[in-house]
């Protein structure tokens, strides 16, 4: 342990941010690098507990005490050494991982969690920077040959740990990059896309192939697919957004907000694409959905300049700290305030949509909304039914709406009917738990497209694990 007594002298510090007038300018990153102070201090907050909760609240089971007190000491590569030990990518996780493992943390029983996710991120920098962090090439091939379908963090991992078994791994991606959310639905400021090419590059120089471009199903049949590979990881990601069945939903000016997401991150890339732009400048947006996507939507629409933005979410708002429905270690639920939200944004909390209301041209104009009211289970904190209150109607002006209700499974028309995959009744592919085996014997399937819509460290967590299971089968 660095220091007995660090979490009775550190209050809990994260590195400064641009101010919003200037970040907004650009989609870069805007935090600033933290001193060697700072995480020492916030290193020294960690309190090397007898039973660290932190590692079972990450999905990952990172060792992290041990890389806090590596920290304190700035011994930066036995850091390293521990944090890749059971995390690929903590450049990613770093950067926009909720951090379940600050919610477990035992100093959060009465005070600030430690800067875990803050801490994470820096120590990756730092190995990039001083150089201890490099390619390493598998000595022996198997000669085995592997498939991995689409190229988010769940097929980044399992192409990461099957390669490093000294099997030859080529991944697929449909998109003309690879990282699949990563690359295309999170915006810049939050994870600019040099930090993916970097990683990419890294790939490569360790002997894994990617094929961008390439729908497998369509442009890669099925039976090229089972001939020339002995495995096969299907990680496509679940990628069927939520509808929102009001009338005028399709009226001009209502998005996925994928979609907007997706073309704004072309942009800043200068990745040419061929559907009709969307632009939000000058314009009053209103985006429906409460989660992270809603967020980015937020940031994207204020760098693009937008006049006006309300975001809308059905559910009361939530507590600002935790509360006797949400006891360490579980969780909190507590109210989000995003940098997005820092930025500008009027948030409107238990409304349900009703109607896009739209001009004579069928031009958005307006989202009906109405307020609701929620019974709420008092032992557990959740919310089990509402009603609409009577007479409460009322419209928000908008020319732009941003569907952001999240997804509900991967995608079946193509490679999934192709392959004839079972599915759940949610609409997801079936894997089994354990071996992470479809219904077809050298098919696997991982991430958010066998487990659901999720979290980047899950997501990282199924592909290792469907690596291992892949490799036993293999062996």
């Amino acid at each position: 342990m660095g220091r007995a007594d660090g979490f009775l002298l550190f209050e809990r510090k994260t590195p400064k941010k641009l101010k919003v007038e200037d970040r907004i300018k650009n989609f870069k990153e805007f935090s600033t690098k933290p001193s060697s102070e700072l995480l020492n201090e916030q290193s020294a907050r960690c309190m090397n507990c007898g039973v660290p909760f932190c590692q079972s609240g990450c999905p990952l089971g990172n060792v992290i005490p041990e890389f806090n007190d590596a920290v304190y000491k700035q011994h930066w590569e036995k850091a390293y050494d521990i944090l890749i030990s059971t995390n690929n990518f903590p450049e990613f996780t770093g950067r926009i991982c909720p951090a379940p493992c600050e919610g477990a943390c035992v100093l959060g029983i009465n005070n600030l969690p430690v800067t875990i996710e803050e801490i994470e991120k820096n120590i990756i920098e730092i190995a990039f920077e001083q150089g201890f962090a490099k390619p390493k090439v598998p000595n022996l091939r198997t000669g085995k040959k592997i498939a991995v379908i689409g190229s988010g963090p769940a097929g980044l991992a399992a192409a990461y740990q099957l390669n490093q078994k000294g099997h030859y791994v080529t991944v697929f991606e449909r998109d003309e990059e690879i990282g699949g959310l990563l690359r295309f639905g999170i915006p810049d400021f939050k994870l600019e896309k040099t930090v993916i090419e970097r990683r990419r590059t890294w790939m490569e120089d360790e002997g894994i192939r990617f094929r961008t471009n390439c729908n497998v199903g369509i442009d890669y049949s099925v039976e090229e697919l089972n001939r020339n590979f002995d495995a096969i990881v299907l990680a496509l990601g679940s990628t069927v957004p939520r509808e929102l069945n009001i009338p005028g939903k399709n009226a001009k000016g209502v998005h996925y907000a994928m979609d907007f997401l997706s073309q704004a991150n072309k942009k800043v890339s200068n990745i040419p694409f061929s559907e009709e732009e969307i632009n939000v400048k000058g314009k009053k947006v209103v985006v429906i959905g409460g989660g992270d996507t809603g967020s980015d939507c937020i940031g994207t629409s204020n760098r693009q300049g937008a006049d006006v933005i309300s975001q809308i979410y059905y559910k009361p708002i939530l507590p600002t700290e935790r509360d006797q429905t949400m006891p360490w270690p579980t969780f909190p639920m507590t109210l989000q305030i995003t940098s997005s939200h820092e930025e500008g944004c009027e948030r409107k909390w238990a409304v349900n949509s009703k109607e896009f209301i739209t001009d004579d041209n069928g031009q958005l104009i307006g989202l009906k909304l109405i307020e609701v009211d929620w019974t709420k289970d008092e032992e557990t904190g959740k919310y089990t039914s509402y009603y609409e209150k009577p007479n409460s109607e009322f419209i928000v002006e908008c020319d732009v709406a941003f569907i952001a209700l999240g997804y509900n499974h991967v995608q079946h028309k193509g490679l999934v009917e192709n392959l004839d995959i079972n599915l759940d009744p949610k609409g997801n592919l079936i894997g089994n738990d354990k071996e992470y085996k479809t219904n077809l014997s050298k098919v696997f399937s991982c991430g958010d497209a066998r487990r659901g819509q999720s979290l980047v460290v899950w997501a990282i967590h199924e592909g290792r694990e469907c690596a291992e299971q892949v490799h036993q089968f293999l062996s």
